[in-house]
């Protein structure tokens, strides 16, 4: 049985702290037009699977070999043990909470898009100081905490002000995904996650999320937005999907095409690429090889069904040294 939340041991090497939601996810689709009310409409696939997007990046760096540790709680139903049972050891420290546990239906759209329906349940539990306890009192030279899904806990919003503080006063390099916010991007939104931009070193969103959050009309004025308020040594990273992605760092301009692959499942697209992009960060790589593996994780993972998570042959080379 999983107990209360504890601080985990300081590694002996640098490792990535992954800070949000383990989920379910059920991915259905494809849906053209959203279906009439009262109506019942047949889709092609659906797949039951492990996700959220702590619990999606760790997949990926657990077939990646990158070491890593998942801050999150979980409920107290048959789907928390399910979830429990798929992290094994790694889940040993989670907190069970008597709440369900999330779920998230993802359904499919032609072209790629997704919409998300989202039973938030264990994660309106959560807390920053259960997660700070489970966090090290000190990261060791290189550790990252990713802190990815911040909009999945409203209630928690107010007060990561001072989870960002802190793992910046541990010592963590701190990475900031926080997905879309349920309530759209309202002028209450952007200033908060303006806030956040200064205590972040790596700023990892999407393009439509960055152009969202800055209102500009080109992705050039929304990196300079967004680099503006960020710290002078961040990163500000831009997941372009088809079209790769995009790194604004040091003043300089960095960009990674994606290969061409024939697209099966575009769920989780942007966590595998948290997974390749900051697992080159912590082997030392610079931001064009960063990026250039964060492209390949993805492009690989959407192009797989069941999912597979395959290392760069740079990365996997670098890794068996």
């Amino acid at each position: 049985m999983m107990g209360s939340s504890k601080p985990i041991p300081a590694p002996a090497a640098p490792a990535i702290q992954l800070i949000g939601a383990v989920c379910v996810d059920l991915i259905m689709g494809q849906i053209a037009p959203w279906p009439q009310p009262g109506t019942e409409t047949f889709v092609g696939h659906s797949e039951l699977r492990v996700g959220g997007p702590a619990g999606n990046t760790a997949l990926a760096l657990r077939a990646l070999g990158v070491p890593h540790h998942l801050i999150c709680n979980i409920g107290d139903d048959m789907f928390g043990a399910w979830l429990a049972a798929a992290f094994g050891d790694a889940a040993s420290g989670w907190t069970k909470v008597a709440r369900p546990t999330a779920i998230s239906v993802g359904v499919e759209h032609p072209g790629g898009e997704r919409s998300f329906l989202t039973a938030p349940g264990n994660l309106e539990a959560q807390t920053v100081d259960g997660m700070l306890a489970m966090l090290p009192r000190r990261a060791i030279q290189g550790d990252i905490a990713l802190l990815t899904g911040a909009f999945l806990y409203p209630g928690l919003l107010d007060d990561f002000d001072r989870l960002l503080a802190a793992l910046g006063t541990r010592g963590f390099a701190v990475a900031l995904d926080t997905g879309w916010p349920p309530g759209g991007w309202n002028d209450a939104t952007r200033a908060r996650l303006a806030g956040w931009l200064g205590r972040c070193d790596h700023v990892l969103l999407n393009e439509i999320e960055c152009l969202s959050l800055s209102q500009a009309a080109s992705i050039e004025a929304a990196a300079g937005w967004m680099a503006s308020h960020a710290k002078p040594s961040a990163a500000v990273v831009m997941k372009r999907g088809a079209d790769g992605a995009s790194a604004w760092a040091g003043g300089a301009l960095i960009h990674a095409p994606a290969p061409r692959v024939k697209v099966i499942d575009t769920t989780g697209a942007g966590d595998a690429f948290n997974a390749g992009y900051l697992a080159a960060c912590l082997r030392g790589a610079g931001f064009g090889e960063a990026l250039e593996d964060g492209v390949a994780l993805a492009s690989a993972a959407i192009a797989s069904s069941p999912r597979e998570y395959r290392a760069p042959a740079r990365a996997a080379t670098t890794s068996a040294r």
